[in-house]
């Protein structure tokens, strides 16, 4: 695991799934970090695992303030910002997202500001602050595998899909406009994740059988949430400040094995 001793993060979407999962091993990994999240409650119950080191923030991506106010109370209480990773987002599919021909005007805008623009949002405000306090910085986007490696029999929410793709031309666009100032962007697309999100395909025999054969690398076809923990880390750290301007896809095998042919699935 890599150290981030010295370092401070914030995850936006930190008190759930990848992100909570991720503000434990940047804990063990000697950081110290700020999760924001929309339930107070699971920030609480995050907060008694984390320990001193970590502190909440209760508010929502897609309101422009949140990020750059959990920004400065994260600077008042560990004295810079360092790092942000971007968790924060989720399906549309109740929202209306859907194959196109089945997307409502509700569902695209729901799952675009959900997915895109909040991370619009959480990336200028780091941006921002790197600037004005004339120092680097590491932002981590998370992405997902379906932004370029479509699975159309059990995963047509194309508004999701947009977004995802979206957040590749936004994170390569920044890492070039920022190199020179030593602010770095990436972004991790993982597969098939056990976590609260992918509930209705972890209740789905065909989708699991199917991602059995498309996620090989994956103990039963599908990911826990700690396997994409040592990439975050790692963006995160020192030993990556070469590195900008990369998607790193964390998806056990899925974007190079083929998968089981099946009937689709909605």
């Amino acid at each position: 695991m890599s150290d981030l001793s010295g370092k401070v993060v914030l995850i936006v979407g930190g008190s759930t799934g990848l992100g909570l999962s991720a503000a434990k091993a940047f804990v063990e990994a000697e950081g110290r970090i700020g999760i924001i999240g929309r339930n107070s409650d699971r920030i609480d119950e995050a907060l008694g695992v984390l320990g001193d080191t970590a502190i909440g923030y209760c508010g929502d991506a897609r309101d422009p303030s949140t990020v750059p106010a959990a920004i400065e109370r994260l600077a008042e209480q560990f004295g810079s910002l360092t790092g942000l990773y971007h968790v924060a987002g989720g399906s549309g599919r109740l929202m209306g997202d859907g194959p196109l021909h089945e997307l409502t005007d509700e569902g695209w805008e729901a799952t675009i500001r959900l997915n895109l623009t909040s991370v619009i949002y959480s990336n200028r405000a780091a941006v921002r602050y790197f600037r004005e306090n004339r120092c680097s910085g590491s932002v981590l986007n998370c992405g997902s595998v379906l932004g370029y490696a479509p699975v159309p029999n059990h995963f047509s929410t194309h508004a999701y899909a947009a977004a995802k793709a979206g957040l590749i031309g936004l994170t390569r666009s920044c890492a070039a406009t920022y190199a020179a100032e030593g602010i770095r962007f990436n972004l991790v697309a993982p597969a098939l994740v056990a976590t609260p999100m992918s509930k209705r395909a972890q209740s789905n025999e065909t989708i699991m059988g199917y991602a059995k054969q498309k996620q090989p690398l994956a103990e039963e076809g599908i990911a826990d949430a700690g396997d994409v923990d040592g990439a975050a880390t790692y963006f995160m750290s020192d030993g990556s400040r070469g590195v900008t301007g990369q998607i790193l896809g964390v998806d056990w095998g899925w974007a190079v094995s083929e998968g089981a042919s099946e009937g689709k699935v909605k």
